[in-house]
């Protein structure tokens, strides 16, 4: 079986938000863990799953802790250091931890329940 690098990150976000945190959080493993990245680049298979909160995420958290499954945490400086999003290592154990998450963005099913200005203002260079 193949196991899948998995980020989760939080739906009280925005979607353009959770796409860039779940990001910085696989770049963040990756450059944490760099043996388990060099094993997961031979089947490069990511999973972006989303939780609801911050306090879901700290959770989360605390169960991989207990476990002994290797993550990293995102923590975002333009939102007060928050924790945004984690990166969970590709294993069977994790597999089963998470998949009770749902994909990220499931909620949106089309662009029409975007917020269209958060979504301009994220967009742009400006």
């Amino acid at each position: 079986m193949v196991y899948k690098l998995s980020t989760v990150t939080r739906r009280d976000l925005t979607a353009g938000s959770q796409a860039v945190q779940s990001s910085h959080a696989a770049i963040q493993f990756i450059f944490e863990h760099p043996e388990v990245a060099k094993l997961w680049i031979k089947d490069p298979y990511l999973a972006q799953l989303s939780c609801a909160d911050e306090e879901e995420l700290k959770i989360l958290i605390e169960k991989l802790h207990k476990n002994n499954i290797k993550f990293s945490i995102f923590k975002e400086p333009d939102l007060d250091n928050q924790i945004t999003a984690i990166a969970v290592e590709p294993s069977e154990k994790s597999r089963r931890i998470l998949s009770c998450y749902p994909l990220m963005l499931k909620e949106y099913k089309s662009i029409d329940k975007i917020d269209k200005n958060s979504y301009k203002k994220e967009n742009s260079y400006v």
